[in-house]
């Protein structure tokens, strides 16, 4: 051996030697615990569980856990493999290509394939609230072989790569669902999926009931035995569920007025993300069919007698982010920073008003309107909207439902003249914000749509174009239009983003590792012992 070759030895030799002693110095990561079972606080209570026919919160946050999505996605929202391991699309945007994972069964044992893909994206594009605008331009889903399916646009969509979660765009069985009515399919509350967790039961009023897959196709997850979801309408009772032990997870789960105190208590984290995937956002919609309404000057009037910020002081108790435009503030790539609220001027509103020939009766009263409001709101929205409406003379008759009653007197019966709603902006205004207002998304029977039966050609315009415009700069200069009319033409009162407040044991380990936050599968998630 040379000198050279002797030494070189030596010095990798002391190099190894170095790399042992600081690996050993190093903490050893615990592997995840296997076993037991999360007890998740959910509200309010979902009336099916999957994200089908529904957007509504506990569906999308409780069906991923059974039926998955072709991807998901990290932090900043870039796509990663699940039920696809590798996709390409082609340079005209026109051709999604995605390379299926091998050797996944459906819970009944059926296989996964190409076909289940197929005709869940095309079932989306009919039933799915935000799927009329998700898949609106997809004209076919070609699937050559059992592994390969490739989505057929007619225009681009630049979105649509992160719209396919299982939050989102869950692709369920077609065995199960093809030929049926999909809407009253009872695999919608019973779902046979592809994801870490078999559904067991649903017991309406009290809980759901999710067993550990023993067949996933992620080995060794998912690490959970159960996950029983719970179903508590009383604020207090679940932030005593929590403080007890009976339950480790809530979502929404306690007053805000806890808030402090659970942040003081060492056993558990208050978690304050907004998720990128989910972008809260609330609102005031007017039923523009509602004769007293169609006045834009009414309207006007009555946004000047909401004071927004005062509602996020007094019922958020500041942990809102309030944004003025359709699109809040956390999407800092299309907000409108440059939209502000109405001036609140009480005795501005008052007279615009009466300039609108709707004159005080003698018991001080104009007119009365059906104030409705989505359970995922704060009740307490609800009164400080009534009490704005009372200093304008405009009785607001609160009505309350569950939330299965709201959604049929809302988007079936519109049995409403204004409604506080919870339509999140999600990962992208062309899923989350346009199904608002575009006039071709107004369908009676379906959930969070257009409720307003806002409609003006040149928003239809706008939202079109920016729905297939694959440069930035100029989708951004789209929304900035579509932000700026709907503002001025009032078929809404924006509230912003509502606080997101998850409140978890400090044993419950990888809960939101994606930036789907409660949205994902929970197979990551375990149980420290």
């Amino acid at each position: 051996m040379s000198l050279r070759n002797s030494s070189r030895g030596y010095v990798f030799g002391a190099l190894s030697a170095f790399i042992l002693i600081c690996a050993s110095s190093l903490p050893v990561l615990a592997a995840p615990n296997h076993g037991g079972t999360l007890t998740w606080l959910v509200t309010p209570e979902p009336a099916s569980i999957i994200p089908l026919t529904s957007t509504a919160g506990g569906n999308a946050e409780i069906g991923p856990k059974v039926v998955e999505g072709l991807l998901t996605y990290d932090k900043d929202l870039n796509p990663q493999p699940l039920l696809a391991t590798a996709w390409s699309v082609s340079k005209d945007g026109l051709e999604y290509r995605f390379t299926l994972r091998r050797g996944v069964k459906w819970h009944d044992g059926k296989p996964f394939t190409s076909a289940d893909v197929a005709f869940s994206i095309l079932t989306l594009k009919q039933v799915h609230p935000r799927g009329r605008s998700t898949f609106a331009n997809v004209v076919d889903v070609r699937t050559p072989d059992p592994y390969t399916a490739t989505i057929q646009l007619s225009k681009p969509a630049p979105f649509l790569l992160t719209a396919l979660s299982g939050s989102e765009s869950p692709i369920i069985p077609k065995h199960l669902y093809e030929g049926t009515d999909i809407v009253s399919n009872p695999y919608n509350s019973a779902p046979v999926g592809t994801g870490p967790f078999v559904f067991k039961s649903f017991v309406h009023g009290s809980y759901i009931l999710l067993e550990r897959n023993p067949d996933y196709w992620d080995k060794p997850k998912p690490y959970l035995d159960k996950i029983v979801v719970r179903f508590l309408p009383d604020a207090a009772a679940r932030a005593a569920a929590l403080e007890s032990g009976a339950a480790n997870l809530g979502d929404q789960a306690i007053p805000l007025s806890d808030v402090k105190r659970f942040s003081a208590l060492p056993e558990f984290k208050v978690d304050t993300t907004n998720w990128p995937y989910v972008s809260n956002h609330q609102q005031l919609i007017f039923n523009l069919d509602t004769p007293v309404l169609k006045d834009k000057a009414v309207r006007k009037a009555i946004s000047q007698a909401v004071d927004v910020n005062a509602l996020n002081r007094v019922v958020w108790y500041g942990y809102g982010q309030v944004s003025a435009a359709a699109i809040g503030a956390a999407n800092t790539k299309y907000h409108d920073a440059d939209i502000h609220y109405f001036p609140y001027d009480i005795a501005q509103a008052n007279a615009a008003l009466d300039a609108a020939g709707l004159k005080r009766g003698p018991d001080g009263k104009r007119f009365t309107l059906r104030l409705l409001f989505n359970p995922f709101q704060d009740p307490r929205a609800a009164d400080f909207v009534r009490q704005s409406l009372a200093r304008i003379g405009i009785d607001g008759e609160i009505e309350s439902y569950d939330f299965a009653t709201y959604v049929k007197k809302a988007y079936t019966d519109r049995a409403f003249d204004i409604t506080l709603e919870a339509l999140a902006n999600v990962f992208d205004p062309t899923v989350g914000v346009q199904r608002v207002f575009w006039s071709k998304n107004f369908k009676i029977g379906l959930p969070f749509s257009n409720a307003a039966h806002y409609s003006n050609p040149e928003v239809d315009r706008l939202l079109e174009a920016a729905s297939a415009e694959t440069n930035e700069a100029k989708r951004r200069q789209l929304f900035i239009q579509f932000q700026q009319i709907v503002h001025d033409d009032i078929p809404s009162i924006e509230f912003g983003a509502n606080p997101n407040i998850t409140i978890v044991s400090k044993k419950v380990k990888d809960y939101a590792p994606t930036g789907e936050g409660l949205r994902g599968n929970f197979s990551d998630l375990y149980i420290e012992p």
